[in-house]
């Protein structure tokens, strides 16, 4: 699996990349022997399509990609990637004049195409190799990559090797890794500190439950990031059917997400104060697990009526985005697979978020078409504030009736952020279907896009 540029050589084969309308440009000032073989194999350059042009050797003597339309390319990302995916073994540069955002799209399709799940059985990405274009941040692209690498491993990751203390583990790493500071809060421990709905949650399952905190950083603005990390869902008592359990392993989504994100914020050098909380569990079913009809009171004091115990990643959040509220952070984002209705509504390449911050959904907006992560913003909509007021509590954590389940569950968040200027993220963190550089399976959302807006959204 190679996830880093390959080292310029001269042995590097070039690729061309062509459209329809500059393809007949391009053949006519090849030799003979090469149009003819262009014309006899059919290319046209249509998006996707490669033709291997052979050397006098036999050996391929580069290769062409087809870019096709404008439109056709509209309609996806990391065109590029599929080069990678089809090219034969071997060091390959860029041949063309690609520049700016397409270019740092085109280098980093590729190498997101060499990612490959081998924990349990042998398999590669693409082996291909790309010598880093003149114009791109190799390092830059080479840290993203790495910690796109990490939330895919997450979550692809079952939970019977990715539990709360897996978990916890990885984050452990990945703090030693860049000298950030960390500490575990297990157990009943999370009673005798107030986090007592985050222990309601994952009191039932044999791995206990958890808070994860990683601090980063002296000098900045303070950035604090809170990650979903349900390891896996069962729906508690109200447990979810054989089709809605079976992708619970990637519950924790929004924590490997954060992960990533924090990843690539150190790895990158970024000058902000930053915070990762991390509430983990895993949802069980025992006689001490959560039920409905319980009231839970939370750190922040709320009271809390359990009318589904599948509603639970909202409970967990509360208790880590109140305490991570309590140092006043300048930014504060919450990441989470949290609703089905998101996914109902925008699908799963879209990762919608929340904001009342016009400049802060600008700045994202604006970076998620730089960096091909795409984004939607979804409204806090306060009329449906009384959705999530239940008569015998000050919350209901599943409101009745089915209506906006994803902007219900947002509402319900942004109670315990307090006054901070608050960000959060339903995202998906599955592809369902192969496409370039996205291999079934977990995937990253939204946090590239934060991590290109942060700088200019923090002055960072």
């Amino acid at each position: 699996m190679s996830l880093t540029f390959a080292a310029a050589s001269s042995r590097a084969l070039p690729l061309t990349l062509l459209t329809p309308e500059t393809l007949d440009q391009w053949i006519a000032t090849q030799a003979p022997p090469v149009a003819a073989w262009v014309r006899g194999n059919g290319f046209g350059a249509a998006l996707g399509k490669v033709l291997v042009l052979p050397g006098k050797d036999g050996g391929p003597a580069g290769a062409l990609f087809g870019l096709g339309s404008e439109a056709d390319r509209a309609r996806g990302r990391f065109h590029v990637a599929a080069a990678a995916a089809t090219l034969p073994e071997g060091d390959w540069q860029l041949d063309n004049t690609l520049a700016g955002k397409d270019l740092d799209e085109a280098a980093l399709g590729w190498l997101f195409a060499g990612y490959a799940f081998d924990l349990y059985k042998s398999k590669s990405g693409a082996k291909a190799r790309l010598v880093a274009p003149a114009g791109v941040d190799a390092t830059r692209l080479e840290a993203i990559v790495a910690s796109e690498a990490l939330v895919r491993d997450l979550i692809n990751t079952p939970a019977s090797d990715m539990g709360p203390s897996a978990l916890a583990g990885v984050a452990g790493d990945i703090a030693r890794d860049f000298g950030a500071t960390f500490r575990v809060i297990e157990g009943d421990d999370l009673l005798t500190q107030n986090f007592p709905m985050i222990h309601a949650v994952g009191r039932a399952a044999a791995d206990a439950p958890r808070l994860v905190e990683m601090t980063w950083g002296s000098e900045g603005p303070a950035l604090t990031l809170v990650g979903k990390g349900v390891c896996f869902d069962t729906g508690g008592l109200d447990i979810k059917p054989p089709a809605s359990m079976g992708l619970m392993k990637k519950d924790m989504g929004g924590a490997a997400n954060v992960l990533g994100l924090a990843r690539a914020i150190m790895a990158t050098g970024m000058k902000v104060r930053l915070r990762v909380l991390i509430p983990a569990v895993e949802n069980a079913i025992a006689g001490n697990a959560f039920r409905p009809g319980d009231i839970l009171t939370s750190r922040q004091g709320l009271t809390v009526e359990i009318n589904n115990t599948d509603a639970e990643g909202r409970l967990v959040l509360a208790d880590a985005l109140t305490y991570g509220a309590e140092d006043k952070p300048d930014l504060m984002i919450s990441m989470a697979t949290l609703t089905g209705a998101a996914r109902v509504a925008v699908g799963p390449d879209l990762a919608p978020f929340y904001s009342d911050d016009d400049g802060f959904a600008q700045a994202l907006a604006a970076s998620a078409g730089k960096v091909a992560d795409p984004v939607w913003r979804m409204p806090f909509w306060a009329p449906y504030e009384k959705m999530i007021e239940p008569g015998i509590a000050d919350l209901d954590n599943a409101p009745k009736g089915g209506f906006a389940g994803s902007i219900t569950a947002a509402l319900f968040l942004r109670r315990f952020a307090g006054d901070t200027n608050y960000a959060h993220f339903d995202i998906y963190g599955w592809q369902p279907a192969s496409a370039p550089g996205r291999p079934m399976g977990g995937v990253g959302q939204g946090w590239r896009a934060i991590l290109d807006a942060l700088p200019g959204v923090l002055g960072a």
